[in-house]
């Protein structure tokens, strides 16, 4: 039986379309019916019905019947590969996206780590916000991502990482009180913080638009680093996770503010989709796991 017509059979069931099918499986729309025809003439039954236009296929009675025996037939075919090639089962691109706050962590340990245990593997970066990360590993165009979760998805895999809380800081130039402030006082100055389309700046930005009185001013900003230095450079009051600033705390570069409130506390995922066996996602996801452990806070 033809592997790549089951793996087709497998897409259009889920997809409810042969254009979103070819898509996704890099090749023509005819290409993609002439597979299900050839599956269905090969079974000596009808998996979809085609009502044309815009209606999307749906699976016959017989179809979904036979659908829970052909996703057994990939899983274990793909178990065997796995099992018979395991010096090449990780080989290839792997399409990684990560949150800004890994990259300024453990990053560099996790690819060391990836380089070890996978030395044939190639890896293609993206650094970004969790939004647009999470949107990559539902379209495929990333494999596994490292990012503020879990994502809400019944596809997806989302193992769980590390928590990192947040502190308001300031640089000492700012002198300000060391006594417990709230939110009213801190206003005074630039709010730096996470990028716009985050879910940290989101709660942040709700909370002093609650507040009477002039509205707060936000210097947001994709890059953690640059939160940083212009945080040491006086230009605002920011909230940063603990582990980024244990260095700038201890130099005297910045001093933590006790405020009345704090942002929730970061949770991380490596996160990846289980619609198509991903060995290489499912192996780096576990490297992922046990290099967060190391970065715990204490």
């Amino acid at each position: 039986m033809n592997y790549k017509r089951l793996e087709t059979f497998i897409r259009v069931a889920k997809l409810g379309n042969f254009r979103k099918a070819a898509e996704l499986m890099h090749t023509t729309q005819p290409a993609i019916s002439a597979r299900i025809s050839a599956l269905e003439s090969e079974l000596g039954v009808k998996l979809f019905t085609r009502e044309g236009g815009s209606s999307p296929i749906a699976l016959t009675p017989k179809g979904k019947e036979l659908l829970p025996y052909i996703e057994k037939i990939l899983y274990q075919s793909e178990q065997l590969r796995r099992r018979a090639e395991v010096s090449t089962a990780y080989s290839g691109l792997l399409r990684l996206g990560v949150s800004e706050t890994i990259v300024n962590t453990w990053l560099p340990a996790f690819l060391a780590k990836i380089h070890t245990d996978m030395p044939k593997l190639d890896v293609e970066l993206t650094v970004d916000v969790t939004s647009s990360i999470a949107a990559g590993i539902k379209d495929h165009s990333i494999d596994l991502g490292l990012l503020m979760g879990p994502i809400s998805e019944p596809n997806i895999v989302n193992l769980d990482l590390c928590t990192y809380t947040l502190s308001w800081v300031a640089s000492p130039q700012l002198k300000l009180p060391r006594r417990l402030l709230y939110l009213e006082e801190l206003a005074q100055w630039p709010i730096i913080t996470y990028a716009r389309n985050t879910k940290p700046y989101a709660e942040i930005n709700q909370r002093f638009r609650s507040l009477e009185g002039p509205s707060a001013r936000f210097f947001a900003s994709a890059s953690l680093a640059a939160c940083r230095s212009l945080t040491i450079d006086a230009v605002g009051v920011a909230t940063l996770p603990d582990i980024l600033i244990t260095k700038e705390l201890v130099a005297g570069e910045l001093h933590k503010i006790r405020s009345i409130w704090l942002p929730s506390a970061l949770k991380f995922t490596a996160s990846y989709s289980d619609d198509v066996f991903n060995p290489v996602a499912e192996k780096a996801a576990e490297i992922a796991v046990e290099i967060a452990e190391l970065y715990k806070e204490s």
